[in-house]
């Protein structure tokens, strides 16, 4: 049955949600607070990652962001304040950091992303978007200290235990893969299995698709309210006009929480800010590769190699701290040493809010108090891995299809 369709959010996740709700016929309506240029579906990595296999909620991350909580230059920073949403999430998010947990996780991420994977490979293949960059490099972790490199290597005996391509290489190694760039490391982990992307390409692209094959995409458009009776959405009004869809769709990142109030449900979310500075020089790198120590990762894309890092719990803004700009252009150097990220290209830094979930799993499904509603956000730093494999099931939940994989792992009405 045909469905008018109303989508909250243009990032990756709301547009492919309405990509593949089009291919079944139905009507879609997308609506976004921004002009669809900015924010985490532009400034990510453009990673897909099927060997990230552990959710960032893991033994030790929690003592890890006590430890770096004043330190506004660290890898993952928790900016303290008063929030008691945030204390929610916290409590949640050290209750999901356990080793039983993680493992029951593993499987449910690589399967997602193994799929997303293949996902992105039809989209590019089927020739609606006119081609688009998309690799099969690989990922490599690059390691400075033993101790670094004994536990990536532990995570890529897991990985390869779970039948994704993994290889282990020496300096030596490394050196001959990528031999047009001096690199001061010991060793990587070089996982075959994963793919990039740029994100800025396959985002305008995207769009222009939906656009002429006759979705409808309101941008600069702010959702307001939502009211609901008889457990089902009746209209969603925005800063410029009522709306009553059949189904509706919450794919609003990190506002997904805020909106979620608004019709009397809890969903722990937390925006985790990213950053990222483009690099539109020769810089000889060819793969990319996450800087260990650091967590910053590097991406070839086509006009630019870029440097994104950083998980900043600081509430929803957009601003940016120099100092987390220097921390990512002084990894770049240290990992890379003829590499100087010069001040222009810091001036230029962005960021964007990712939308994490306590157990680093997304939340994907129809909720139990409203039904026509179906939530996609939560992803965490997988929603650009992510973003076709949620889109497809979420377009099977709106058609009363089974869905190409058991979804409920990430239930939107699931407890921490």
């Amino acid at each position: 049955m045909v469905k008018d369709v109303l989508i909250i959010g243009g990032g990756i996740v709301g547009l492919c949600s309405a990509y593949f709700l089009q291919k079944k016929g139905h009507r879609v309506t997308v609506v976004d607070r921004s002009d669809i240029t900015s924010g985490a579906s532009f400034v990510n990595a453009g990673y897909i990652t099927p060997s990230h296999i552990v959710p960032l909620a893991s033994p030790g991350m929690i003592s890890k962001g006590i430890k770096w909580m004043f330190n506004s230059s660290s890898p993952f920073y928790m900016q303290p304040r008063w929030d008691t949403d945030f204390f929610k999430w916290s409590w949640y998010f050290h209750k999901s950091s356990t080793k039983e947990k993680v493992a029951l996780a593993i499987p449910l991420i690589k399967e997602i992303n193994l799929l997303s994977r293949e996902l992105f490979t039809s989209i590019r293949n089927s020739g609606d978007l006119g081609g688009f960059q998309l690799e099969r490099k690989g990922l490599l972790m690059l390691y400075k200290t033993e101790k670094e490199g004994e536990h990536e290597i532990q995570v890529a005996e897991k990985a390869s235990s779970l039948g994704l391509e993994v290889n282990l290489l020496n300096k030596k190694e490394l050196d001959n893969l990528q031999p047009n760039v001096t690199m001061d490391v010991k060793g990587a982990v070089h996982y075959e299995c994963d793919g990039h992307t740029t994100p800025t390409e396959f985002m305008k692209k995207m769009l222009e698709y939906l656009k002429k094959n006759g979705a409808i995409i309101k941008t600069n458009e702010e959702v307001v309210d939502l009211a609901t009776r008889d457990g089902r959405i009746t209209k969603v009004t925005t800063n410029k006009e009522d709306y009553f869809p059949e189904e509706v769709v919450m794919a609003a990142g990190s506002w997904s929480n805020d909106l979620s109030k608004k019709m009397n449900i809890k969903l722990s979310l937390q925006a985790g800010k990213g950053y990222r500075i483009n690099v539109p020089r020769p810089t000889g790198i060819t793969i990319p590769a996450i800087l260990l120590e650091a967590k910053v990762a590097v991406t070839p894309m086509l006009e630019y190699t870029r440097f994104a890092g950083t998980m900043e719990f600081s509430g929803i803004n957009d601003v940016i701290r120099k100092q987390r700009v220097e921390a990512i252009a002084n990894a770049a150097t240290q990992f890379y040493p003829e590499i100087k990220i010069n001040g222009e290209e810091k001036a230029d830094a962005k960021s964007g809010l990712r939308p994490v979930s306590p157990d680093g799993l997304p939340y994907i499904g129809k909720h139990s108090s409203l039904n026509n509603l179906t939530l996609a956000t939560g992803h965490a730093m997988m929603g650009w891995s992510l973003g076709p494999v949620t889109g497809k099931l979420v377009s099977e939940i709106i058609s009363d299809q089974k869905t190409a994989m058991d979804i409920s792992g990430f239930s939107p009405n699931r407890r921490f």
